[in-house]
């Protein structure tokens, strides 16, 4: 699959370059992919949700009635969960919510979201580029120009640019990346992604048929 390379003011490069149909042109697994995102958010709790017990309330210990010969059902304390201010029954506790997926899973879940971006053509080639100095303006021209301003973005750039990141942070609907960081959730989250020149190989050389093999 040929895709143009874009110049960041929005012009044809006259440049073309090749997505690996292993990579970008593959049969979706949706369950794949629904396990890597599944996954991605449960990493992302923090597992702290906490409610106290019956043995961690500071509450009276006094016997509420007599065992017997009251009628009704046992009581022993009010740190029962039935009374009001009594410890949670069966309440929230720390945990881990961390679960392990396979690395060719992953890498089966990357794929497919690739390839559904390639199949809506929300995919953008960018030439190289960097910014002298952070400036949020300027990044914004960038999305003007490649016509995707207002859309959900997601840059993915070969390696670490500083300016380029400081000059897209204080933008809620974009996120810029390394190829590194790449995850299924975040490219099935964008409505257009945007690779700089040189990231697909990458990617073809990460997730194409001789890594997956």
């Amino acid at each position: 699959m040929e895709i143009s390379v874009y110049k960041i003011d929005g012009q044809d490069s006259g440049k073309k370059v090749v997505l690996d149909d292993s990579v970008f042109g593959i049969e979706p697994n949706n369950h794949a992919v629904y396990l890597d995102v599944k996954q991605y958010l449960a990493n992302q709790r923090q597992g702290t949700h906490k409610t106290k017990e019956r043995w961690e309330i500071a509450h009276s210990t006094k016997k509420l009635i007599r065992q017997k010969g009251s009628g009704g059902a046992r009581h022993g304390s009010l740190k029962a969960g039935i009374y009001v201010g009594g410890g949670r029954i069966f309440g929230p506790q720390p945990r881990d919510y961390r679960f392990k997926l396979n690395r060719k899973l992953k890498q089966l879940a990357r794929r497919s979201a690739l390839t559904y971006k390639a199949q809506e053509q929300a995919i953008t080639i960018l030439e190289p580029f960097n910014m002298e100095v952070p400036k949020t303006k300027d990044f914004i021209a960038i999305c003007r120009n490649l016509k995707v301003e207002g859309k959900k973005i997601l840059m993915v750039l070969p390696d670490n640019i500083n300016n380029i990141y400081l000059s897209s942070r204080n933008l809620d609907r974009v996120k810029v990346v390394t190829v590194n960081e790449l995850t299924t959730y975040d490219v099935l989250n964008a409505q257009s992604l945007i690779l700089i020149e040189g990231v697909e190989n990458i990617l073809n050389e990460q997730l194409g048929t001789i890594q997956s093999a």
